[in-house]
């Protein structure tokens, strides 16, 4: 999304088109809303951004662009058994979800976007990127940027597995990333059910399979007596890469039980939505984290993305910038883009 939106600054003419596996833009910054219940939406990905002071001047015009629109607000409430008390790191939450931060910068972009389309080849046509989804859809492009977790660039068909082939060095950097993995659940509740707690989020350290759980309207400091009050879960990293294989639904009723004995006055909820994180955080960056790496220059395919800094909002910003400074390079007029 911030790959887009700074192409769409550079080069106002060209067309941008975005494809995203999921029914809605976010990723594992996505924010679910219920069905059946009237509350307030989850986070079921990234609960709230961190700036450091090493991105505070740095990505200075990203964060008063979001602050300044309203989409981020300082977190105000208290963030339980939070393991980092420096002061020069300042705490944001998004009041409208943080997906609203990837659609922000879609917006911006005026690209053209297609939801449900997971990429399953890549082909390369003398100077044309053709991209087929597994819908059997297909697009050709000048110029393609890949932001799917590592594996899934590993499993794509077509040319650019012979092209991956063909760079030893770059596939076995690729091999070497690796990303954490955990399930989180969602809870929704009524109108008029009261939460027993007063913070914001609170991790858990102790079980053997609760990290992290987060009281959604308390934790972005949201009052709307129409909406009930909704509840993240977050399971630990050890507990995710256990039972990995096991179908979320499965896993819902164990996490929910370990939720009880934690937080014995959570009341039950009215809705539950339950979710896997095969590729939650990145573990193993790519070598050295250069933001982006240039796979193939004519026609250019870049590849991007948090495994190429690091998993926060800062890396992915830096891993855009990186893109964006690659691209407009290789490229040597922007009407070629």
């Amino acid at each position: 999304a911030t790959v887009a939106s700074l192409l769409r600054s550079e080069c106002a003419d060209s067309k941008l088109v975005v494809l995203d596996k999921g029914r809605g833009v976010g990723g594992r910054m996505s924010t679910s809303r219920s069905v059946k219940a009237n509350s307030f939406p989850v986070d079921l990905g990234a609960q709230y951004i961190s700036i450091t002071e090493t991105y505070k001047e740095k990505h200075r015009r990203f964060h008063e662009e979001l602050i300044s629109a309203g989409i981020l607000t300082p977190l105000r409430s208290e963030i339980e058994g939070n393991r980092s008390r420096d002061p020069s790191v300042s705490h944001h939450v998004a009041p409208q979800g943080v997906s609203s931060i990837v659609k922000h910068f879609l917006n911006q972009s005026e690209a053209e976007l297609h939801t449900c389309e997971q990429v399953t080849q890549v082909n390369v046509t003398g100077n044309t990127v053709e991209v087929v989804s597994e819908g059997g859809n297909t697009y050709q492009c000048g110029s393609l940027v890949l932001t799917m977790p590592v594996p899934q660039i590993l499993q794509l068909k077509g040319t650019i597995a012979d092209i991956i082939d063909s760079k030893p060095d770059v596939k076995k950097k690729l091999e070497m990333v690796s990303y954490s993995s955990r399930f989180a659940v969602g809870l929704f509740y009524n109108p008029g059910t009261k939460i027993g707690y007063t913070w914001g989020g609170k991790y858990i350290p102790e079980d053997s399979c609760i990290r992290f759980v987060a009281i959604e309207n308390i934790k972005r400091n949201l009052n709307n007596p129409k909406l009930g009050p909704s509840v993240v879960v977050h399971t630990n990293v050890p507990f995710g890469m256990e039972h990995l294989e096991q179908d979320k639904n499965v896993m819902v009723p164990t996490i929910l039980q370990h939720l009880r004995d934690v937080l014995p006055e959570l009341p039950e909820p009215d809705e539950i939505k339950g979710h896997k994180w095969r590729f939650s955080q990145v573990h193993k960056a790519y070598e050295d984290s250069p933001g982006c790496v240039v796979l193939n220059e004519n026609p250019l395919i870049l590849l991007a993305g948090d495994a190429f800094s690091h998993s926060t909002m800062d890396g992915c910003i830096q891993s855009a910038i990186s893109t964006k400074e690659a691209l407009l390079k290789v490229h040597s007029t922007k009407s070629n883009i």
